[in-house]
């Protein structure tokens, strides 16, 4: 498949699939092997085409099912150093890894990729925007405050693939302990549906071809809300973007390029 494809978005694990003619990729892998290859196998792609898997930050849901694609079959893992330190001490072996630095744009295969550091309550998570052909892709959860860094990172995307969470008030009459709403509602937590649509009305363009709401949260949130909370802040201002919901249980909608050629830059 030459596309994109989120293979399930959520606490409860995380696994985007990228393809060209000449890479594919995952962009982390928090869900088992089986289901992963399962999924790829609904795009047509074997398990055995993917070259990497690039990782955003060592948390669990993100990085679980290296413990086959990685440490069984040694596809490479590309992350930073602390990420890479993290995954070491979480499976207490080392994969074939490629160390990137969080900032400097590099090469692989067809793809130019470019980490930025975001906020989250890890040493150094990071978002990706990767450019193929004369598209740009953008890739940004778990963070739980739009920098300016962020902001400018995810302009002139073709295609955008970022977090809503969490509506606050769900959070807020959620049985979970104080602890835990603390977190998810902190600057280093996970982005609310408010301040999602309020990235998108900053950044959205006549480009903008499509948008997933991703990393929903079960417990409190709902696509239904998600949707309406960030479709509502857009149409305040004048604003119509193509919107679905990147799913927990089974694969998303997926973005074929060739069914949206790209624009000249």
């Amino acid at each position: 498949m030459e596309g994109f494809c989120p293979l399930a978005s959520g606490s409860k694990g995380n696994c985007i699939y990228v393809g060209t003619p000449h890479t594919k990729i995952l962009i982390d892998a928090g869900i088992s092997g089986k289901r992963i290859k399962e999924e790829l196998a609904q795009l047509n792609v074997e398990l055995t085409d993917i070259d990497a898997i690039f990782i955003t930050h060592e948390h669990t849901d993100h990085i679980q099912g290296l413990r086959v694609l990685a440490y069984k079959l040694g596809i490479p893992v590309f992350a930073n150093h602390e990420t890479a330190k993290g995954i070491v001490e979480c499976f207490h072996d080392c994969p074939k890894f490629k160390i990137f630095t969080t900032g400097e744009s590099f090469l692989f295969g067809d793809l130019e990729v470019h980490p930025f550091s975001i906020q989250h309550d890890t040493i150094d998570p990071v978002g990706f925007t990767i450019k193929t052909d004369q598209l740009k892709l953008g890739f940004c959860t778990d963070l739980g405050f739009v920098t300016s860094l962020v902001r400018h990172q995810l302009q002139n995307c073709d295609y955008l693939y970022v977090e809503a969470n969490h509506q606050p008030s769900m959070v807020h009459a959620s049985p979970r302990p104080m602890v835990y709403k603390q977190r998810v509602l902190s600057r280093s937590g996970h982005l609310s549906n408010e301040a999602c649509g309020e990235l998108l009305c900053d950044i959205a363009h006549e480009g903008l071809k499509h948008v997933h709401l991703a990393h929903l949260s079960s417990e409190c949130n709902t696509p239904e809300t998600a949707l309406q909370v960030v479709q509502g802040a857009l149409q305040n201002r004048g604003i119509k973007l193509d919107i679905s919901i990147a799913l927990q249980h089974k694969s998303s909608k997926p973005i074929y390029f060739s069914e949206h050629p790209a624009l000249t830059r």
